[in-house]
């Protein structure tokens, strides 16, 4: 049976409260469609995980859908700040929750092995821990080793309901190609249900073919929608860069309130869907700019050197 779903019908199951860590890394293979999505459906009170912050967690936060937050620090790169992210930290009113970027993906481990906790000596003796400690009780702990008698930090294991990330390609079996650097790997198998958002699909034959190509089997793939540029306006290795013009005016609307529901009321909800949202920021013609050259793996152009 195949796993191939619409995005649409892959997010109404979700329920309100769900938990659900979002893949990612800055501006790069972000799941913005899946965000997108969740808002457009109008989900509430998530409880929302990444290791590393972007564009997706801060519209998630600033247009009401997330009860918490854990992460481990963000940006929209070079372009800006989650400025939604900070605001709520400053005004509480969604619970941020703080980690280092290795000590929440050795949780994901743990969530990955399906074992307790993951013990490491990140985290011992820093004012993090003590700040993880009043936040997040059942989260960690310090222990003594019964094989060298040394203090470790005891990190449990954090299963979300839900883990989504986007790749360059699936095939019907859930067989995820992920193209270039891979740093949601935990993340994604941490999940109990894995959605997976994909450039395009790819045969099982092509998978059979080239076993080397599969970065996660399709054994841990819940469902997976095609949605062509569906990490934009942040890139997707190989095949299309970052818009760095519609990441700057987002980096300047987040910055309040009012002008951030005026972006989301005119990209997200007053679209139907993220092929919508595309067209309105510029169409296909756009990301054919943006298109990325085969050998650099990002948009590149002779007059430019």
């Amino acid at each position: 049976m195949t796993k191939i779903r619409e995005l649409a019908d892959i997010v109404r199951e979700i329920p309100d409260g769900a938990e659900v860590a979002l893949g990612g890394f800055i501006i790069t293979r972000c799941v913005i469609a899946f965000a997108s999505e969740l808002i457009r459906q109008g989900k509430k009170d998530l409880n929302l995980f990444s290791v590393m912050g972007n564009m997706e967690s801060d519209l998630l936060v600033g247009a009401g859908a997330a009860k918490s937050y854990t992460y481990s620090g963000g940006s929209l790169d070079r372009f800006g700040r989650l400025d939604r992210v900070n605001e709520a930290i400053v005004t509480k009113s969604v619970v941020i929750k703080e980690y280092s970027a290795l000590s929440i993906c050795l949780r994901m481990l743990a969530g990955a092995m399906d074992v307790p906790f993951i013990p490491s000596k990140v985290l011992i003796g820093t004012d993090m821990y003590e700040k993880i400690l009043k936040d997040d009780t059942d989260a960690l702990q310090i222990g003594i080793s019964p094989f060298d008698g040394e203090p470790y930090m005891f990190l449990a294991k954090l299963q979300p309901a839900y883990s989504v990330i986007h790749a360059q390609a699936v095939d019907t079996e859930g067989n995820v190609v992920i193209e270039g650097p891979v740093w949601d790997l935990e993340l994604a198998k941490a999940g109990k249900k894995l959605i997976v958002t994909a450039e395009k699909l790819v045969s099982n034959e092509y998978v059979k073919r080239n076993p080397e190509k599969v970065t996660i089997p399709g054994i841990y793939t819940y469902a997976a929608a095609i949605v062509p540029a569906g990490g934009y306006p942040g890139s997707t290795y190989k095949v299309y860069d970052h818009d760095a013009e519609m990441l700057t005016k987002y980096a300047k609307a987040n910055q309040k309130q009012d002008t951030f529901d005026a972006f989301v009321s005119e990209y997200i909800t007053g679209t139907k869907d993220h092929f919508g949202m595309i067209e309105k920021m510029g169409g296909y013609q756009k990301l054919r700019d943006l298109a990325a050259d085969p050998a650099y793996g990002y948009a590149w152009k002779e007059d430019s050197q």
